[in-house]
């Protein structure tokens, strides 16, 4: 009896102890409007770690360690922060979030590395939330950036997509960064991010928060156009188990109508108070936008008139047909022969005229497979090492992508079975940070889809037997040896339409047949670009950043410190740059900062000051500094006047520094010192050349480039006059960091009781604007025109130039004119006929920039001077029913690059989307299309020709 007595006694003061301190609180967050949930709020408590978050319908169960009374906290994006005092356990409480104006007012961390709302954000920022990515109108969150004020998306391909702002754009956009969880995800070869084939699986994403302009003094070299901040969920406070499936079609005239899928999962667990952990994956299959566009592009990269029937045609998405020559002295040396005629008379060069001809090329899609997929895999060990430390926080995780795709660049490239990875440790605290991580990346079976056309077509000597049937059958023609096959007589363009089909006939390989696929299948598998079209790229890159917050050290302001290292490790095995199959080619970067920031005038004005000092291995030290300051003139800070001076920096690229590559019609070469002996390439002169008495070939370098070449316009002038005294030598200097000073000013504010304003106006001066300039190097001779000729009492370089013995070289340099952009970025978003969300922005931007100043230096703004954006939608009209609707509309604009240059349309985009949320099931139902109306459009000359998009998905949360 005494000791069950006792049992009794110890049980009831156990419960009493346990009933003393803890705190078990059960509730459920809904909007204070619609009793919908809210599925963003999180749980915490005052003066404890104890954070909790609620599931798909709202509810939440919070075990809070601490004797009652206890106040908890409750937070969600767009909602006003509610605060409740619980006495007592398993109480059941319902929380009714009040919105709080819209999603403009939002808490983002990217401004000044440091948690502030984006009202007192002391420059431009643009967040996505999780909210926004679940309901968004394009078929991915990706695609759905491009609905954000003042953001372009081009895209190369279905799944690649390059992100910019502010003009300058590109494919291999490397003004612009990408951060994936503080990781930077551009390829370490190529320098620019991959879009999200190895990003965020949208059951994943946090937010995204996008700075955009220079911001080189907080995030170092690149962010100069701007930088991209996409954070993914925590497994601590956001736990379970969700899947997702989507499915539908793309349709475009030029590829038809065609099914892609894609699926994914994320599986987080909180296995204690120190350890979670957190998988995701997804997979993506369709076929690839059609790239068909056969316009006759010019020696100097501009479509013009032309198509298979002519000539000397050099079709944009045709491949092979680059192979041309001067079909005269081809009948001369068959002449010299002692060829004859089908008929059997001998071949006379008289018939001929000086004409070149090229070789029928195949199109892309004879040359590459329009099947597209991605797969990707993460992997994150989150571990809390200290009981009642919320902050501190070891992260361990690994990112995984592979696919295959098409991306667009100088060349058209087939990214296949390429991988890429990444690997990170991370430290987070109250104050400090520091990360460690390292990327790799494997081009797989990749190949450049123009040297795949050029090699087919040139495999086993093919070109001569090619061009020496088209001569004898022409010769033949012309004759009237084929009348009776009904080909007249003396009409060239019948002769040479028939001399080429029988010369395709016996030496082309059609496409399709095995003989074809043998060929194609040995030369992308070869990474020899004189004969092959294989991508080989296995570079890696290493990097590591610190930052200290000293907020609680220092009293008079908010002080940081940090700094980051760099290096990377190229290797192409000669493919791209000029690094061998036994050395690599490396270098390093680093650089330190500091940031103060502080609020005076009874905290109506934060003045914020930031510097950064960066030195890369190649180039001389570059400091970074930026000034900014915000005025909230009320005391609910519902309004912002902002200005900054911003500075940003680029460094040139691997590809700038140390690229060796023939482009068949033009070499690039990077501009590092120790790379212009290192490209060496044998190429041939003339007969002409050899009969007055030079060498029947050159060894071309990198050296002779930048020191011996003119330039290109002064060329052309030279075509036309044949005056020596019209060719300019080229000044070209080694390439140095680009710089960018931008002046901005903005206000945002809440103007009405639930209408948010936005407007910045910026303007940005550049420095040493790095750019590609086409030189002329004569393979002998000198571009001064001092050496003369004994014989013919010409100068040595224009003999080579008459010759036609120059090589079209591509250098990087930094152009010595000015180059200044100015915008203006404007946004409102409110509610409308009572709670529908309505949006509505614009975005206007221009360069200046005079081409008379420097005639063969290309700006590359590709960007349209005019945006307007517009968004409407409600994502609960009835019972779980919503919808949304984006439209776009952009004016034409001119795109300049490397492939080609040509006009990019005016084009209006509609993307629409019904989503019915299901409670019940914890589920979320959508349908939607992207490009409704069907203007079919290309981002840039050459790319794929993009179409509708239509789709179902279902999200389920287990």
């Amino acid at each position: 009896m005494r000791t069950k007595l006792l049992l009794t006694f110890f049980t009831l003061l156990c419960v009493n102890f346990y009933g003393q301190n803890t705190v078990i609180v059960k509730g459920k967050v809904v909007n204070s409007q619609d009793n919908t949930p809210v599925i963003t709020a999180t749980i915490s408590v005052t003066k404890s770690p104890e954070i909790g978050v609620v599931d798909e319908n709202g509810a939440f169960v919070l075990e809070i360690k601490k004797a009652p009374p206890v106040e908890i906290h409750i937070n969600a994006i767009g909602y006003k922060e509610y605060k409740q005092k619980v006495y007592t356990t398993n109480k059941e409480l319902l929380i009714l979030l009040e919105e709080d104006v819209t999603s403009l007012d939002q808490v983002v961390i990217s401004a000044s590395r440091t948690p502030e709302r984006v009202f007192e954000s002391p420059v431009s920022i643009e967040r996505m939330g999780a909210k926004v990515v679940e309901t968004t109108t394009s078929p991915s969150f990706y695609d759905g950036l491009e609905n954000l004020k003042g953001v372009d998306i081009n895209s190369s391909s279905l799944t690649f997509k390059s992100i910019n702002t502010r003009g300058f754009a590109s494919f291999a956009n490397t003004r612009f960064v990408q951060l994936v969880d503080g990781m930077d995800n551009s390829s370490p070869g190529l320098n620019f991010p991959l879009g999200n084939l190895i990003g965020l699986n949208e059951l994943d994403v946090q937010s995204v928060e996008l700075l955009p302009g220079a911001s080189s003094a907080l995030y170092g070299a690149n962010a100069f156009n701007g930088i991209m901040f996409m954070r993914s969920k925590n497994p601590f406070t956001h736990q379970g188990t969700s899947v997702y499936g989507k499915a539908g079609v793309t349709s475009s005239e030029n590829a038809g109508t065609n099914s892609y899928v894609d699926v994914g999962a994320r599986v987080a667990k909180k296995i204690n108070d120190k350890f979670a952990v957190k998988f995701t994956t997804s997979f993506l299959k369709a076929t690839d936008w059609f790239a068909t566009d056969t316009r006759n592009l010019s020696d100097d990269g501009v479509a013009i008139d032309g198509d298979r029937s002519t000539l000397d045609y050099n079709g944009i998405n045709i491949y092979g047909d680059i192979i041309k020559t001067d079909i005269k002295e081809v009948a001369q040396s068959l002449e010299a022969m002692g060829a004859r005629t089908l008929g059997g008379n001998p071949i006379d060069a008289d018939d001929f005229n000086k004409e070149d001809v090229s070789r029928t090329g195949y199109a892309e899609q004879d040359l590459i497979n329009n099947d597209t997929d991605n797969f990707r895999a993460a992997l994150a060990l989150h571990f809390k090492p200290f009981e009642n430390d919320k902050d501190t926080e070891i992260i361990f995780s690994s990112k995984f992508g592979t696919g295959n795709t098409m991306y667009h660049g100088a060349s058209r490239y087939a990214l296949r079975n390429f991988i890429m990875h990444q690997h990170k440790l991370e430290f987070q605290s109250k104050h400090l940070m520091f990360r460690s991580y390292i990327t790799l990346e494997d081009a797989g079976d990749s190949y450049d889809v123009r040297f795949a056309g050029i090699n087919t077509l040139s495999a086993n000597g093919a070109n001569n037997q090619w061009f020496g049937t088209y001569a004898t059958v022409y010769a033949s023609a012309i004759n009237g040896e084929l009348a009776g096959s009904g080909v007249p007589a003396n009409v060239p363009t019948a002769a040479h339409a028939v001399a080429r089909l029988q010369a395709d006939t016996a030496v082309r390989l059609e496409p399709g047949t095995e003989e074809f696929k043998n060929t194609f299948n040995q030369v992308i598998k070869n990474p020899d670009l004189l004969t092959g079209a294989k991508f080989v790229d296995s570079s890696k890159l290493f990097h590591s950043d610190l930052n200290y917050n000293f907020k609680e050290l220092i009293e008079f302001a908010e002080v940081q410190i940090g700094g980051s290292a760099r290096r990377y490790v190229l290797n192409s095995q000669g493919t791209i740059f000029t690094d061998t199959k036994d050395e690599d080619i490396s270098y390093d970067e680093y650089g330190i900062y500091t940031q103060l920031q502080k609020k005076v005038w009874d905290n109506k004005v934060k003045l914020t000051g930031s510097i950064r000092y960066d030195k890369a291995q190649n180039f001389d030290g570059n400091f970074s500094p930026r000034f900014s300051a915000s005025y909230s003139p009320d005391v609910e800070k519902n309004h912002n006047i902002r200005a900054s001076v911003q500075t940003g920096f680029r460094n040139p690229t691997t590809q700038d520094q140390y690229i060796g590559l023939n482009l068949g019609n033009a070499i690039l070469i990077g501009s590092a010192a120790d790379n212009l002996s290192r490209y060496q390439l044998d190429v041939p002169n003339s007969g002409a050349a050899q009969q007055q008495g030079f060498a029947a070939s050159t060894n071309f370098t990198g050296t002779l480039a930048y020191q011996n070449s003119f330039t290109l316009s002064s060329i052309r002038k030279f075509s036309a006059t044949q005056n020596p005294a019209d060719l300019q030598a080229a000044d070209v200097t080694l390439v140095k960091p680009e710089q960018v000073t931008s002046y901005e000013v903005g206000y945002r504010g809440k103007v009405a009781k639930r209408t948010v304003l936005d407007i910045s106006a910026y303007y940005s001066q550049y420095r040493d604007f790095i750019s590609i300039n086409t030189v002329i190097t004569p393979h002998y001779g000198s571009n001064t025109l001092q050496d003369i000729h004994p014989v013919i009492n010409v100068p040595n370089a224009v003999l080579a130039v008459a010759n036609g013995d120059y090589t079209a070289v591509r250098v990087y340099t930094n152009s010595k004119v000015d180059v200044s952009s100015v915008g203006v970025n404007a946004g409102l978003e409110t509610k409308v006929f009572g709670d529908f969300d309505f949006g509505i922005n614009y975005t206007y931007a221009s360069q200046d920039f005079d081409q008379s100043e420097d005639p063969d230096f290309a700006t590359s703004f590709n960007t349209p001077e005019h945006k307007v954006k517009i968004a409407f939608g409600h994502d609960n009209v009835y019972k779980g029913l919503g919808f949304g609707i984006n439209g776009r509309w952009q004016d034409a604009f001119y795109w300049q690059s490397s492939f080609m240059d040509g006009q990019i349309d005016a084009r209006t985009l509609v993307d629409a989307q019904l989503m019915y949320n299901i409670a019940n099931w914890n589920s979320k139902i959508k349908v939607g299309g992207a490009n409704i109306l069907g203007h079919e459009y290309q981002s840039a000359p050459g790319t794929g020709t993009i179409g509708s998009q239509f789709y179902g998905s279902w999200v389920y949360n287990f």
